[in-house]
């Protein structure tokens, strides 16, 4: 009796163990059959708006995307959530299993395989596959959806970040000058200011870049944004040179992301025919960027008398008024982002298809509406996404402290951004990505060799011919004499001055030079560049001078006595004509910019992208040639200008065609890498150029000219992407 119960009871487990593999085959089959049916579904509607040739018959007339979205639903959550053993029956026949699926481990025959029997070559075929599918709907929704309204509100949001970087370029060398003499810089520690800034640019353009194809355009150019204007607000403030560094260095960081992040932003949410011509528009907030940095420093800094002193440890000079103002369009770039939506192609790369939808019909509508057309239906139901292909990362338990968790989700966020930087040179983007890296140096080498530097050069040209104007005094005797007058650009030797007073004067790039004080007074000067060299004083009073002890070189001093010494490093731009003539210079080099990019926004889509790229730079080259005959500062201020104006045309094209050569998911990482590469090329011709530029102007003139004509060739050398989809 007992064998026979337990007989039973093993055939009952048996049936009950049947029953289960009948029921899971069966909501697999129900399963496999519901998604084929949503796939058959979703190819049809493509291919009737494929076909169609008005925009309103592009998909399923009258289509609601949530009646399809619940349907959709219902039929995938019937078993979600769905206990088996609730649904089996003692005693009751369940049928056996399919011969072709003995175990769990086993694929039926004749059904399409799951994805994790497959390996990664054949996840990623797929996916490429759904990549392509996906290009060439997304253009058909782009289109259905118009460029209005939308479009011209994000163009204003974005250009304010572009803005924002044309204005940190610019900064650099306005600034330089003032901060490293108001900080007390001497010449050895003069020009970090410029390279700090562009080695923050440089890891911030790869960083930021990599970023927005991980967590997205929108998010990474809030983030990027507010550090730059939070460091910048913060460096006008700071009082050490090396604190002040640091702020410029985060300050640039993260103004490097805008470049990369903000083409990307923009091209996704532009159709074909607009593409070209709407990102070289968006080129322009650059030169505006360039405009307003020019303007403001030539308003701002020379006006000493801006400055305010609380004490004798914290100075506030114009220039930090300067660096304030700076800040402002990128504070306003981040409060217009927030009201701003996510890039759509983004979130469909990433799977995220209800989100992507909703912002597409956002798009719509907002066009629509701007039309007075707003009971035009979005008809779009269904948008093709990529197979999603998860990565395996090793990520510490929940256990684990606080700094560790936050250690890997960075170390696990950088080593993803690696991964896909390092796809940039897998086929097909390999050979394009190398053919970039070459152009990109070069313009940018050759660019920023010559124009950032360019103050220097004028400053250079003007220091000549103000020592040309020097006067020369020799062994003279003054005795009994009150100055009272501005002394400039004078040299004294082999004086005597006795039972002299120099009061309320101010001493103007002056040098004695083996000369006698006896018994005299100096009382409220200032001086700029005056030194007394190998001089005597004997019985001297000093009272409310600058005159610090380094000004006495080699000099003996008898009896002196010293009262209010006013310490620091002293600024003074009263009178000073070459500090508004940088600046003006400047603001002309940079206005001269607008008629280039109004021919290429105009000419892009007509003569192509590579024909202006090479064009451009081949002109460029040979122009920047031509700057080493300028005999005269207004020749060599007149041949800049040309060269800025045919340099632009080069770079809005290499935008464009960088934005259209990388697929989406490294789009942004692309076109960082080759940001960063453009900032390491600026230092090194910096360096190169700034070395050379009070020795000869031949080298660096033809170096750049050559590396122009040479990026220019290899550019022609690109695909063109006029016709082409954005992959």
């Amino acid at each position: 009796m007992e064998e026979t119960y337990k007989d039973r009871t093993s055939l009952v487990k048996g049936a009950k163990d049947i029953a289960k593999e009948v029921k899971r085959q069966a909501v697999k089959k129900v399963n496999k059959a519901v998604d084929k049916a949503q796939d058959g579904y979703t190819q049809r509607s493509y291919n009737r708006f494929q076909d169609e040739d008005d925009d309103d018959d592009y998909y399923v007339q009258g289509g609601n995307y949530g009646v399809e979205a619940n349907d959709d639903e219902g039929s995938s959550e019937a078993t979600e959530g769905h206990d088996e053993d609730d649904e089996i029956y003692e005693g009751e026949y369940q049928g056996i299993p399919n011969v072709g699926q003995g175990k769990d481990g086993m694929v039926a025959l004749g059904q399409p395989m799951r994805d994790e029997y497959k390996d990664r070559h054949e996840l990623e075929t797929e996916r490429k596959a759904d990549e392509e599918e996906l290009a060439q709907q997304y253009e058909l929704i782009i289109q259905e959806c118009g460029h209005g309204r939308f479009q011209w509100a994000l163009f204003f949001v974005l250009g304010m970040a572009l803005m924002a970087d044309g204005i940190e370029v610019f900064v650099v060398g306005f600034v330089l000058p003032s901060a490293e003499t108001d900080m007390c810089i001497p010449n050895s520690g003069s020009g970090w200011l410029g390279d700090i800034v562009y080695l923050g640019m440089m890891v911030g353009a790869f960083f930021w870049g990599g970023l927005a194809d991980k967590v997205g355009r929108r998010q990474s150019l809030l983030i990027c944004m507010s550090v730059n204007g939070f460091f910048a607000f913060l460096s006008s403030f700071v009082q050490g040179y090396g604190f002040f560094l640091f702020c410029r260095l985060f300050s640039g960081f993260g103004i490097g992301g805008a470049v990369p992040t903000v083409f990307s932003y923009f091209s996704e949410v532009l159709a074909r025919e607009k593409r070209g011509e709407h990102l070289s528009w968006l080129c322009m907030f650059w030169m505006i960027g360039g405009i307003y940095a020019s303007a403001m420093a030539w308003a701002i800094i020379p006006h000493y008398g801006w400055s305010f002193s609380m004490g004798s440890a914290y100075q506030f000079h114009s220039w930090r008024v300067f660096v304030i103002v700076c800040a402002l369009p990128c504070v306003s770039s981040v409060v217009a982002l927030t009201f701003m939506p996510e890039s759509p192609r983004f979130l469909l790369e990433v799977g995220k298809h209800d989100e992507a939808w909703m912002i597409l019909k956002q798009i719509h509508d907002t066009n629509m509406r701007a039309r007075g057309q707003p009971e035009k239906v979005f008809t779009v139901n269904r948008i093709k996404t990529p197979k999603q292909i998860d990565e395996l990362i090793e990520i510490e338990s929940d256990t684990g402290t606080w700094y560790r968790r936050c250690f890997v989700r960075i170390r696990t966020e950088l080593y993803g951004i690696w991964l896909t930087f390092m796809r940039c040179f897998n086929y097909p983007v390999k050979d394009n990505t190398i053919k970039l890296t070459a152009v990109w140096f070069t313009l940018s080498f050759g660019y920023y060799g010559l124009s950032v530097w360019f103050p220097d050069v004028i400053k250079h040209l003007q220091s000549d011919e103000y020592a040309s104007r020097v006067k020369h005094f020799r062994n003279e005797e003054v005795s009994h004499f009150v100055f009272n007058f501005t002394l400039e650009n004078q040299i004294h030797r082999n004086g005597e001055y006795i039972n002299d007073r120099f009061i309320m004067m101010k001493f103007k790039s002056v040098t004695f030079e083996d000369s006698l004080f006896k018994n005299c007074v100096f009382e409220d000067i200032t001086s700029l560049n005056t030194y007394f060299r190998n001089c005597t004083f004997v019985n001297t009073t000093f009272y409310n001078t600058d005159l610090e002890q380094y000004k006495f070189v080699d000099s003996e001093l008898i009896n002196c006595t010293f009262f209010h010494i006013r310490t620091g490093c002293q600024i003074s731009f009263d009178d000073d004509y070459s500090a508004y003539w940088i600046y003006f210079v400047n603001f002309l080099g940079t206005l001269a910019v607008l008629p280039g990019n109004i021919v290429s926004a105009l000419l892009m889509d007509r003569i192509g992208r590579l024909t202006m790229l090479g064009g451009s730079m081949v002109l460029s080259g040979i122009s920047c040639f031509f700057l080493w005959f300028g005999t005269s500062e207004s020749m060599m201020i007149g041949m800049l200008c040309l060269y800025n104006g045919l340099t632009i045309s080069a770079w809005n094209s290499l935008d464009v065609i960088t934005v259209e050569l990388y697929p989406t998911d490294r789009r942004a990482t692309g076109f960082g890498f080759l940001n960063a590469l453009c900032k390491a090329a600026a230092v090194l011709g910096n360096l190169i150029f700034g070395s050379l530029v009070g020795i000869t102007k031949a080298i660096p003139i033809l170096l750049a000219s050559t590396v122009l004509v040479c990026g220019g060739l290899v550019g022609l050398r690109l695909p063109d992407t006029r016709t082409q989809v954005l992959m």
